[in-house]
Parts: C-alpha cells; structure tokens; sequence
C-alpha cells in the first residue's frame, strides 16, 4: 500500500497467508524456502512476484509466505488465487519431497532442535531477533498466521481505522483459533499460536506490550506512545540501530506508516486459504460497520488496554466460547441489558448487523 498514493479506509486489502514448508511423507518440518524461492528466481532472493500473489521468506526456513502483490479491491476470486499459488508450491516442493501445511503451529516441531533461520539477504536482522531473544522457541520457530492490511489516506483515517481495530481485536481468535496442540499434547489452549506469540518478546516487554495497543489518536500520539518507547528499550540490546524500524513493534495490529495501513496480526491460519479470505472479508465488514455507525470517540478509549487484554487472553484460551462480561465493552458494540456473552454470540450479532449490504461479504454468504 504505497504512501506515495494512499488508498482511502477500505479501497484496498492486503492479505498474506503463511504456511510450513514439510517432508511430504513424514510431515516433519522441511527447511527449503530458499531453494523454493530459488526455483522460481534461478538465485536466493527474498520473494517473487508471480502475478496477483508474490511469494517470500520469512524468518524460519521452514516457513514461506504468500500475499498480495498489490493491495486488492475487494475478496472476489482472491481465495482462487491463493489457492492456484499454493499448488504451484506443492509442484516445486516436490522433486524436494516436500509440501506445504496449514494451520497455526506445526503439532509436533521441537523448535530447539529443528529451527533454522534464513540465511541468505536480510539474514542481519533475524540475526539480532535471534541473538537477543534466542528464535529457537515456539514464539519464533513455530507460528503461521493470516496478516489483514487496511489502508488509510490521511491522520483523521488512521485514528478511526486503529479505534475500530484496537477494540475488535480481542475477539479476533474467536473466529481464526487454529493451534491447540503443540509438541504432541493439548495445551488447554485453542490459540496457543497467540500464547506464544505474547511472550516471545519477553525481555523487552515493551516490544510487544499487551498485544493490544494503546489507544492513540494521531500518528505522532502513535509515534510518541508506542514507536519511540520500543526504539528506546531495544537501543541497549541493539546497539547497530538493526532493529530500529516500525515493524519492530509486535503488537497484534500494528501501522505501517511506510504503506500507509494498519497490519492486523492475530489470527492464526486456517485449513485452506478459502477459509482465511472468509474470515478477513468479515473482520473487514465488521471494522467497516464500527466505523460507520458505532464508536463515538469519547467512547472509543473509554475501554482500557488492559480491559481488551483480559478479553483477548479469554479468547486465546477459548475461542469463541470465551465469556466476555465487560459492561462498557458489551455497550459499545450495541449489547446494552446483557451481563454477559460469549464471543461467538459477539460474532453472531456482529455479522448480523453487516448482514448482506456489506460489500466485502458477497463472495462469503454463509459468514452473513
């Protein structure tokens, strides 16, 4: 999403779907994104376009990720494309004897032993990841999600987009929850992906903060709060200045100002990317309908941040069973008179109220 000519809220979404890259037969994890890449570039390189859909590396060599070239109008016919990338992975993967697989967290990886980072250019940077929070772990090694990028064309977007996504993210897991088995055992969690992910970070909390962010109204509130007090607290650890760039910020949505879109990052991926583009194009008429008719902005930040995190801490462990009792969190998506609900009836009166006349939700009737 270029900064040169940004898209106003909703003309445009980028998806990117992440996948393991396996042994076909053992399903254990196969480190060869590079020669995949390789195969289609004829040298290592970080990522090609192939069309409507480009392919790149990500941190772990196990791991290659598939998106948007180009932000897309609108959900038609985006799952097909996807869909058409992922068999012409599985066609290279093969002389490899390997393929790729889906959902959140490989169910068996021992990450300690089976990690590998990417080697090859952008290699300093997973570098000092690793150096200064050991990527070996499960919070680094094994957590495949769905990123859902929103544009905004001017400050007065970006505050009512990152108020809408800030107070929808919580219940994110309710619909995407993938990863309730890690190492060969149930971990009583349904997101253990998002478990992960929240602590991985730990020796410089503030990277991640409360996976939530902070309520801001403006870039430089954003800037000041958020991205300013992350650069601080890596700058001892980081003392070549590697790190210090605004995707440092791990937050669950997080803006990129150098794209000019907020990136939503909490949602683990799903069995086939006909469901993934389903859930993003009713997160995307739902953030649609909250700006339209709901959030008046004295109430956007009437719910703290620390309020949201309990929330979303119920949905890691329950997904759409989570209970969510927050009187102010109930009132401001219309659920006045309730005590309580679960996240799935959250949904259900959401996507209710988006219904048919959302234009993102065309190509999905049974999210309706």
């Amino acid at each position: 999403m270029s900064a040169s000519s940004p898209l106003h809220l909703f003309e445009g979404f980028g998806v990117e779907l992440e996948y393991m890259i396996v042994d076909a037969d053992s399903l254990n994890v196969l480190p060869v994104a590079d020669e995949v890449l390789r195969s289609v570039a004829g040298e290592y390189v970080n990522d090609v376009e192939r069309g409507d859909i480009s392919w790149s590396n990500e941190l772990a060599l196990h791991v290659v990720e598939l998106k948007t070239t180009d932000p897309a109008p609108d959900f038609d016919g985006l799952a097909e494309k996807f869909q058409e990338n992922v068999r012409e992975i599985n066609e290279r993967l093969a002389p490899l004897g390997g393929r790729l697989m889906p959902t959140a967290m490989h169910p068996w990886m021992d990450p300690f032993r089976e990690m590998r980072l990417w080697p090859h250019e952008y290699s300093p940077v997973y570098e000092a990841f690793n150096r200064i929070f050991d990527c070996r772990g499960h919070g680094w090694a094994n957590l495949q999600s769905v990123h859902l990028n929103l544009p905004f064309a001017d400050d007065a977007e970006f505050a009512r987009l990152h108020a809408a996504v800030r107070l929808l993210l919580p219940i994110l897991p309710a619909l995407a929850a993938s990863s309730p088995v890690v190492e060969g055992r149930l971990t009583g969690l349904l997101d253990s992906r998002m478990d992960v992910y929240r602590t991985n970070s730990a020796r410089v909390p503030s990277i991640t903060g409360l996976v939530v962010p902070e309520a801001v109204s403006s870039r430089a509130a954003y800037e000041e709060k958020i991205l300013q007090r992350v650069y601080r607290a890596i700058a001892p650890h980081d003392p070549g200045g590697v790190l210090q760039h605004e995707w440092l910020n791990a937050r669950g949505a997080i803006a990129r100002f150098d794209r000019n879109a907020i990136e939503i990052r909490v949602l683990d991926v799903q069995e086939c990317p006909a469901a993934d583009v389903a859930i993003c194009a009713g997160i995307a008429g739902v953030l649609h309908l909250l700006i339209e008719r709901f959030l008046p902005e004295k109430d956007q930040h009437a719910v703290t941040t620390e309020q949201l995190h309990a929330i979303l801490l119920a949905t890691i462990r329950d997904a759409d069973e989570a209970v969510i009792a927050e009187p102010s969190y109930l009132r401001l998506f219309g659920m006045r008179g309730r005590p309580s609900c679960t996240a799935r009836e959250m949904w259900e009166h959401l996507l209710g109220l988006v219904g048919a006349k959302s234009p993102f939700l065309t190509e999905h009737p049974g999210a309706k």
